[in-house]
């Protein structure tokens, strides 16, 4: 299987995904628990293009990026009472695992293929211009959401920059802001 530049497998598994309660606090306990770092922080953000369950949503979020290996590691805070698939799991079984990302060059297709098979898109949104994540509810067969992740090249590279940034990390600054979005 053909890998991305940060190790990943093109079509396959990139990301495992959880909820968190508090940032902040959650952030050093990677960091100090499982020596994961650095994560990068996008706080307080609100996706312009978002719909849960085939309704618009304005979810807020804060979301921070870690990589362990050539697997990205992403903690989700939601910071107010809109529906959500975050608030569903929470309600179900608390904070914790939600899902695990896959990367998709194709989105469309990789999308249309989970529904064929019986799952639901439960929330789609355009995380950068022209990038869209969709979640696919599998939670009746897995123990967890399966987040498609549309990946462009520009997507690539930042994905590559904090994958980089984890290797050999020495444990300081352990909280940095997102990367920028890098233009096609």
């Amino acid at each position: 299987m053909p890998l991305f530049n940060f190790g990943g497998p093109v079509g396959g598994m990139i990301q495992t995904a959880f909820i968190v309660e508090d940032m902040r606090e959650s952030i050093a306990r990677f960091v100090q628990d499982v020596k994961i770092g650095p994560w990068f922080l996008r706080e307080r953000n609100v996706f312009p293009k978002q719909t849960y369950r085939g309704r618009p949503s304005h979810l807020e979020l804060s979301i921070a990026f870690s990589f362990c290996g050539s697997m990205m590691m992403e903690l989700i805070q939601q910071h107010n009472d809109e529906p959500s698939v975050y608030r569903e799991v929470i309600a179900k079984r608390g904070y914790g695992l939600h899902h695990w990302g896959i990367a998709a060059e194709h989105f469309d297709q990789v999308v249309a293929g989970y529904v064929s098979r019986g799952y639901e898109l439960a929330y789609e949104a355009e995380v950068a211009p022209g990038v869209r994540v969709g979640y696919v509810d599998t939670t009746a067969h897995l123990p967890a959401m399966v987040e498609v992740i549309e990946m462009k090249p520009a997507q690539e590279r930042m994905f590559t920059l904090m994958q980089q940034a984890a290797v050999g990390w020495d444990g300081r600054d352990p909280v940095r802001p997102r990367p920028a979005f890098p233009q096609a």
